[in-house]
């Protein structure tokens, strides 16, 4: 049984989401609280397996509640959020600190998608449940750029000059984590499908050039794709790389409008895997379900070589264990070891 704390300032939001959660005979929801404050007292009594944690409640605010509990009684801690600007930042922040994943707070209402609500708020905590907190904090900008550079170019002939990451639950901290590990001269370039709605993938890839040494931004269609620079798929749009004429350039599309996931790793990965090949390194890092193993596929037929992370290190290991699964790996490594092995296989 999956032990649930709940904690929201709004009387209606803690009964939605209690309800919805215990629609699953294996979760029950142990407590809710008013606010971080009473949170923490109940999550002390309790002990839940997850944490569903509201950002804005008066006495103590989420992300207050949130640094005490993994300073005192670190565990999965899923935070509802707003989708706005100043909620996308204040998610990314809490993630930094550790929160695992965020409930949209829109999808946390009642509403004529109520089925689709409870099944992804249920196997958010299914997934997060029980597993082992692996991130611990992302440096600050100033302490990102006076670190010593962590990965050194190898020698030998550069093959590969694409790397595709896909990426979901628990993928803010695992990205920024190898991104900032990669030097300025960093000799390729990275696109990035994580799975995330509209409002945060701006204020996501802006915080990630802030830490970074290479450039990161959020896509744009029609802009150069170059070496040392990261981009970041548009929520609820598809990224890819089209050529034209002597360059390569970046394509935002809504096509394919029926993919279970916008953007989707199996788009980005099936994309290069038609258009460059053996030039391209797809990068499968935590998240829930299987998205980028069929593309994975099909770019190592092409040529192409794949990196899945660890089990240990990820958060949910669910798309790394389709293409490992799969048979189609170069190689399984460590968040930590990730940026070196990206920079060592695009050599030979």
């Amino acid at each position: 049984m999956i032990k649930v704390v709940v904690v929201d300032d709004s009387a209606f939001m803690r009964k939605a989401i209690s309800t919805m959660l215990e629609k699953d005979p294996g979760i029950k929801v142990a407590a809710t609280a008013r606010n971080g404050e009473e949170g923490l007292e109940v999550i002390r009594k309790h002990d839940p397996d997850v944490v569903t944690m509201d950002i804005e409640m008066p006495r103590m605010d989420g992300l207050t509640a949130l640094r005490r509990i993994m300073m005192e009684m670190p565990r999965p801690v899923l935070m509802i959020s707003s989708l706005t600007t100043e909620g996308a930042e204040a998610t990314l922040k809490a993630m930094e600190l550790g929160a695992v994943d965020f409930i949209p707070k829109q999808l946390s209402m009642v509403s004529l998608e109520i089925v689709k609500i409870e099944k992804d708020l249920i196997a958010k905590v299914r997934s997060v449940a029980h597993r082992k907190l692996v991130f611990s904090r992302t440096p600050d900008r100033a302490e990102a750029k006076a670190r010593p550079e962590a990965v050194v170019r190898p020698s030998g002939v550069q093959v590969r000059d694409v790397v595709a990451i896909g990426v979901s639950t628990g993928g803010p901290p695992a990205v920024q984590k190898v991104l900032s590990a990669l030097p300025e001269d960093f000799p390729a370039g990275i696109l990035i499908a994580q799975h995330m709605p509209r409002a945060f993938t701006g204020p996501f890839a802006k915080r990630l050039d802030g830490v970074c040494k290479i450039g990161v931004k959020e896509a744009e269609s029609g802009e150069r794709f170059k070496p040392g620079q990261a981009y970041v798929s548009p929520g609820g749009r598809h990224i890819s790389i089209c050529q034209r004429s002597s360059r390569l350039e970046v394509d935002v599309s809504d096509t394919p409008s029926d993919a279970l996931y916008r953007p989707s790793a199996n788009v980005l990965l099936k994309s290069l895997a038609q258009s460059l090949g053996r030039r391209s390194l797809g990068v499968i890092m935590t998240g829930m379900g299987s998205d980028g193993a069929e593309g994975a596929g099909e770019l190592k037929k092409n040529g192409g070589r794949i990196i899945a992370q660890s089990d240990s290190t990820c958060v949910v290991y669910g798309m790394p264990r389709a293409v490992v699964e799969a048979g189609i790996t170069d190689a399984v490594v460590d968040i930590e070891d990730m940026a070196g092995a990206i920079m060592d296989n695009l050599y030979v």
